[in-house]
């Protein structure tokens, strides 16, 4: 009786194993369309301070006192503005004029040497490092009296100094000063500090704090770490500025690129949509002051070897909002925007828009090749616009790649209209946002396959899973969200030949500043990490490969979901990698075997593992590394591989060509 309970057992283990293994065929050699080197990048979005006070490496808050409330940012602790004792001092926000950039200044008087001083509290506090080298920089103009010199420290806790410098000024009249500060300890949440030597008075304005190794060294340019972190995705290309901000609320607070050009001193400043939209984080002191605007978006985009995608208001306020639209019959100076934004990018030095870029220090053009036209707009009024732009920029620019958008959701009414429509007039690009919860890109992997191959392009320009509910703040990127992501993804690439680009959204978020939630890379003053979804995208990116293979399971099926197996496959002509995606979203261990047909594959290999046994893994800035990539061999026998996939992983196969 034992030994025939232990023959079952055992017979059943047996049948157990051999049901979780997997027979594939991946055929190497024939191309079944080109991966478009666009198939994964980058979308942008000034959204939870990823611009000021985040990707732009500026520290002061409200440098130019041009906020709604000018003295934001600011702090008089030893003359409270409105208190009637200022015998040290006392400083008042100026007004020049009504309308213009850099309407204001600061005009400071000082009664007594000692005493007076201005605190800038950075946003959320200033990130400064030991040993580190930081520029400051100011305009003033000193009036009356004998003020010789300003001294600017940081400052952390009970006002400990973390570095000083001192700065002579001299002259009357405007002029522009720098000085380095060297901070003397690290600390998250420092602030800067402002004394002054001699009595009288002293106008001030844009006042400035950039931390001297910058990317690429460029002065007041971007914080290093987080473009790096870009750069590591390997992305083909750049989408700015958004988003909801290109719409704006109102079509007076949209994005202009033309506001956003020339220096920096001269750009204007505009609330940021983002300060108060959600009654869960209302961030009344979110400003963009436009240090990051088109010109570095475009030079952010060479650098990383990304082509630009610039996105463009089509006279349409967000339709969440107000749905504020500009009459047909004046829609003409928007239409004008995007023909001078080409200019910019494109056009001679010595052109008007060319010009403006050649003098800004890029005399070369961007080589701009793709414009959107509208963020996430739906309904007839948008396909009207789009029909008046799209008419006017082929006119002049016949090689210019159009991005429609299909509005905000991937199904329902809205998206079926602008789809047909769309369809109808011969649309090249369309753009597709999905944020639905994890199950929903598991289930879907296969949306793309009976997508009409004569029809539109697709991007897939906003997408990432919601652990909880769309714009909930309890969000998380929590391994669960990424892996169907990245099950998702697989179906993305398996329709390579539809799907052209892809961009997971939002990109950035700081720690202290946030809006909205799931976010692919978090970050603080001091420090940023990738999330478990950031991998994936990484993963895919970083082996895109350069012509899409045929990967097959039972009755010569595509994997989307069957078993719990995804998968799709890849050829990089270039490196000679048959490189393979393999995601299981199941709790068990499954193998596969993969015969290689139609090229010879040496008998070593590797495997890229992602996985976590616990669904709602994240990492953190205490364990930024705890849902990451691990590599390990895999071998080759006969020309084909065996790898077993973890429970819960995403699997990257590389396979070298003989």
């Amino acid at each position: 009786m034992i030994k025939t309970l232990s023959s079952l057992i055992l017979f059943f283990s047996i049948l157990s194993l051999q049901a979780q293994q997997h027979e594939l065929t991946l055929k190497a050699s024939e191309s079944m369309a080109t991966i478009q080197p666009t198939m994964y990048g980058i979308f942008f979005e000034d959204i939870n301070f990823a611009a000021d006070g985040g990707l732009y490496a500026e520290m002061v808050k409200n440098r130019s006192f041009e906020f709604e409330d000018p003295n934001m940012g600011w702090q008089q602790p030893q003359s409270d503005r409105f208190s009637l004792n200022k015998e040290s001092g006392i400083a008042n926000v100026v007004k020049t004029m009504e309308n213009g950039p850099n309407r204001n200044y600061l005009h400071v008087m000082i009664n007594k040497a000692a005493g007076y001083e201005l605190i800038n509290e950075g946003f959320r506090g200033m990130g400064v490092q030991k040993d580190a080298r930081y520029l400051i920089s100011f305009g003033a103009d000193r009036g009356e009296g004998n003020i010789d010199k300003l001294i600017f420290q940081f400052i952390g806790d009970n006002d400990k100094v973390l570095g000083k410098t001192e700065v002579p000024v001299s002259d009357k009249g405007w002029k522009y000063y720098e000085a380095t500060l060297q901070a003397t300890a690290t600390e998250m949440k420092a602030k800067l500090k402002i004394t002054f030597s001699g009595n009288g008075t002293i106008d001030l304005d844009m006042i400035s704090v950039f931390p001297e190794d910058t990317w690429k060294g460029r002065k007041k340019g971007l914080r290093k770490d987080l473009v790096q972190l870009l750069y590591d995705l390997n992305p083909g290309f750049l989408r700015f500025p958004g988003g909801c901000i290109v719409e704006g609320r109102t079509l007076a607070r949209r994005y202009q690129w033309k506001k956003t050009v020339g220096p920096i001193e001269e750009r204007d400043y505009l609330i940021n949509r983002w300060n108060t939209e959600f009654s869960h984080r209302p961030t009344p002191d979110y400003f963009q002051s436009f240090g990051l605007g088109f010109f570095e978006y475009f030079q952010l985009s060479e650098d990383l070897g990304a082509e630009p995608l610039p996105i463009l208001s089509c006279g349409m306020a967000c339709q969440f909002n107000t749905g504020e639209l500009v009459p047909m019959d004046e829609l003409d100076p928007y239409i004008q925007d995007a023909l001078d934004l080409i200019e910019f990018a494109n056009g001679s030095f010595i052109s008007g828009w060319g010009k403006v870029r050649a003098d800004m220090g890029h005399p070369e053009p961007f080589n701009l090749k793709y414009i959107g036209v509208g963020n996430e707009q739906w309904g007839p009024e948008y396909i009207k616009r789009y029909k008046a732009f799209e008419a006017a920029i082929k006119a002049e620019y016949p090689d210019m790649v159009i991005v429609s958008g299909s509005g905000p959701f991937p199904d329902g009414e809205f998206f079926e209209y602008g789809m047909e429509e769309l369809t109808k007039l011969n649309a090249e690009i369309v753009d597709e946002h999905y944020y639905r919860p994890p199950q929903w890109f598991q289930e879907h992997a296969d949306r793309y396959d009976h997508y009409d191959r004569k029809g539109p392009k697709i991007f897939a320009g906003e997408y990432a899973a919601q652990s909880v509910a769309i714009a909930s703040p309890d969000n998380k990127n929590n391994w669960e969200c990424a892996m169907s992501e990245a099950a998702f993804m697989t179906g993305l690439e398996r329709n390579a030949d539809v799907v052209v680009m892809t961009s997971y959204a939002p990109l950035m978020a700081h720690a202290e500043g946030w809006q909205w939630t799931p976010d692919l890379i978090w970050f603080n003053n001091l420090e940023a990490y990738g999330t478990a979804n950031y991998y994936v995208q990484k993963l895919f990116a970083t082996n895109s490969g350069t012509d899409l293979l045929s990967i097959t399971g039972k009755a010569n099926k595509p994997l989307i979901g069957q078993d719990g197996l995804y998968a799709s496959a890849v050829k990089d002509a270039e490196s000679g990698d048959l490189i393979i995606k393999l995601v299981n979203v199941k709790a068990d261990a499954t193998t596969v075997s993969i015969e290689v047909k139609g090229e010879k594959i040496e008998k070593e290999g590797t495997a890229l593992v992602l996985t976590s046994d616990k669904m709602d893994a994240v990492n953190s800035f205490e364990t930024p590394m705890q849902v990451s990539p691990k590599e390990m061999a895999v071998s080759i026998k006969k020309n084909a591989v065996t790898a077993e996939l973890k429970p819960h992983s995403l699997t990257v196969l590389k396979l070298k060509i003989k």
